[in-house]
Order: structure tokens, then C-alpha cells, then sequence
């Protein structure tokens, strides 16, 4: 797929703003603090339903507006037989309203199911260093994108889990959380199931990837840490097991909502031994190894967007990146203070555009 026009209004330090990039890679340059960064929360907000860079309410809207506007054309499959799709978001930061198509969309899920943005930026480290959620909710976005049964599975583990939850917080008796584990049980053993299955294929791709982008890594697996002792008993015995402790505490304290999944190495001993640096790049392989598995299974790449490149990467770990996605059919946009050495050189991006004073200007 790849994004023919962005509209934004009273996004941040943008009245009204519109952009036209082409196939390849989209190059955004401007001054720091110019607005760079907002092009790519806002197409980050349509795909996720939120800013990379926290909530909507927090200064993604414009100062003194009531909500803000997204809107975007985009082209879905070959461009013999694709198709073009509409979609776009109201957000005042506590409602929304969007339509995808020209219709009402009644759920933020099914507007964020349609494209498909895969993002690195300043804070992506946080995939590896960070803590379980972001790692939870990178799987089930992919999954949410190429497995069609998957969210249905989610809504109902998700749905049975607040059940439960209120039940132990009321100190309702044990027939009452018996059917409720039952259902958590049914949801959530093949819902753990699929994340297995996840990331065993990201993990080929991954592994690859680092040592393509990154071969001082020596990235070796990424494994699942399920949300209980899988391998020692079933998720029925083991919610029956800690009801006690659950009743106590107020909530459920197993169960896939609390799974996570690790990263492995051949020299470094773990994910908290790992610099900065190093966390960015095995962040980045991972998200680009997402974009590829997505391309695998649905026969076309997702937009990828990265943001503030130049600082995020030295110039050699740039140049292997852009490299990498030039030679893929993958829309990418790139903001920069400057032009990459590499885009500067060796390669050339599609479109060049300047941020400066609330506007954006096409340079080629």
C-alpha cells in the first residue's frame, strides 16, 4: 500500500496542512521543533489510534482548537488492480469520530485495521528495553493484521477478564469464577497459541535482519513469556490455582494479559546488558521484521515511517536501513533535519518536502 495525500488540520503547530508523496521513500526535512515529527504522529494516530508520542490530548491537538482532523487517501494492492481508500479521524483527545470509505466507523479498531504504519522513532527502544505492554501490544498488532480470527479472540479474552476481574474485586463465590476462568481459558489458550506462532516467524526474520543492519548484535531468538507456566499446566489450572491470591489482590495475576517476550543474544547476556544504542537497533529489527512478515502474508508492504533518523542512527547503520527499504516495493517516510548521506548519494528519495512555519512545501 502506499499513502497518495495526508490532510491534517489543527494538528499541533499545523492550521491546515496537506501533503502528496509518492511510492519509495519520502523525505521530511525542516529545523528541529518545525513539525516534522507531527506528519508522522498523525499517520501513526490513523493506524494505532494514538500518538507515538503520548496522549492525543497532551499537544497533539492544537493549542486552543476543540479537536483535530486526519485525513488520508491511500492505494491498496497492485497498481493495476488496486484500489483507493478513504479514511479519517476527529480526536478532541477524549471523543472521536471517523469514517473509512464513506462510512461511520463505530469502532477505532476497524479505522486502524485499514492501514497499516509500521513506526520507528526516538522512543522504539522502549520495544526492548521498556516494559511488557508496548512488547504485548507490538504482537497483537501484527497479528491483528494478518491473522482475521485474531481480534474477535482478543475482544473475547479481553471481554472475560474484566468479567473476572470485577467478580474477585465484588468477592463473588467460586461458581461464579469458575465460568469465567472456563471462558478466559477457551480465549486465552489459543490466543497464546497465535503469539507463539508470531513469533516464531518474526524471529527468523529478525534474526536476519540484525545481522544484515546490525552484525555486532548477534541477535539469536525472541521468545514468549506466555503470562504462566505453560509448560508446567493448563491456563484453566493455572487461574484455579491463584484464585486465592486473585481474591486477595482484586485481580487476575495470569493469564495472556500478562505476557511478555524477550530477546536473546550470542554474546550480550540480556535485553538490560543492551546500550541505548544497541536497544534501538534490535528495536528496529524487529519492527522491520514486522513489515516484512505483514508483506508475507497479506502480498503487500505496510508504509514504514522513521523519524528523526539521522540522530536515532550513525551514518553506516542509516545507509544498511535505507538501503534495505529501497530495495523493497514499501512507501517510506524519513524526517531529518538535513538529507541522510545516503539519500544524499547513493540513493534518491521520490519526494523531498520542507517544514518550516506551520506549512509544508514539495522541493521536487
Amino acid at each position: 500500500m502506499h499513502i497518495v495525500r495526508v490532510a491534517l488540520n489543527r494538528v499541533r503547530r499545523f492550521d491546515s496542512v496537506e501533503l502528496v508523496p509518492r511510492p519509495g521513500i519520502n523525505l521530511i526535512t525542516g529545523a528541529n521543533g518545525a513539525g516534522k515529527t507531527s506528519l508522522l504522529e498523525a499517520l501513526h494516530l490513523m493506524a494505532y489510534g494514538r500518538s507515538f508520542r503520548g496522549r492525543v490530548r497532551d499537544g497533539l491537538v492544537q493549542k486552543g482548537a476543540e479537536n483535530l482532523d486526519v485525513f488520508v487517501e491511500w492505494q491498496e494492492g497492485t497498481d493495476a488492480g488496486g484500489v483507493l481508500r478513504r479514511a479519517g479521524l476527529r480526536h478532541s483527545g477524549q471523543t472521536w469520530k471517523g469514517r473509512l470509505d464513506g462510512e461511520d466507523v463505530p469502532q477505532l479498531g476497524t479505522l486502524c485495521a485499514a492501514l497499516a504504519v509500521v513506526t520507528f522513532e526516538p522512543g522504539s527502544h522502549a520495544l526492548v528495553s521498556g516494559g511488557s505492554e508496548p512488547r504485548r501490544r507490538f504482537v497483537d498488532w501484527g497479528l491483528f493484521h494478518v491473522e482475521p480470527d485474531f481480534l474477535p479472540l482478543w475482544r473475547r479474552y479481553t471481554r472475560a477478564l474484566k468479567q473476572r476481574n470485577a467478580l474477585l474485586k465484588a468477592g463473588a463465590p467460586g461458581k461464579q469464577l469458575d465460568a469465567w476462568d472456563s471462558e478466559l481459558a477457551q480465549a486465552g489458550t489459543p490466543l497464546t497459541s497465535r503469539r507463539q506462532q508470531y513469533l516464531d516467524r518474526l524471529q527468523e526474520r529478525a534474526v536476519t535482519l540484525a545481522a544484515e543492519l546490525a552484525p555486532s548484535l548477534q541477535l539469536q531468538t525472541m521468545e514468549l513469556q506466555p503470562g504462566w507456566r505453560r509448560n508446567e499446566m493448563s491456563l484453566a489450572d493455572a487461574l484455579l490455582l491463584a484464585r486465592d491470591r486473585d481474591r486477595v489482590m482484586g485481580y487476575t495475576s495470569v493469564g495472556p494479559h500478562r505476557a511478555d517476550w524477550t530477546v536473546g543474544f550470542t554474546q550480550i547476556p540480556g535485553r538490560d546488558a543492551l546500550s541505548r544504542g544497541q536497544a534501538k537497533l534490535t528495536a528496529l529489527a524487529c519492527l522491520l521484521a514486522q513489515a516484512d512478515d505483514y508483506a508475507a502474508q497479506r502480498g503487500e508492504w505496510p508504509v514504514i515511517a522513521l523519524d528523526d533518523l539521522g540522530s536515532e542512527l550513525d551514518r553506516n547503520h542509516q545507509q544498511r536501513v535505507l538501503q534495505r527499504l529501497a530495495a523493497t516495493p514499501a512507501q517510506v517516510f524519513i524526517t531529518a533535519t538535513e538529507t541522510p548521506p545516503a539519500l544524499a548519494s547513493e540513493l534518491r528519495p521520490a519526494t523531498v518536502f520542507h517544514v518550516e512555519h506551520g506549512t509544508v512545501l514539495a522541493v521536487n
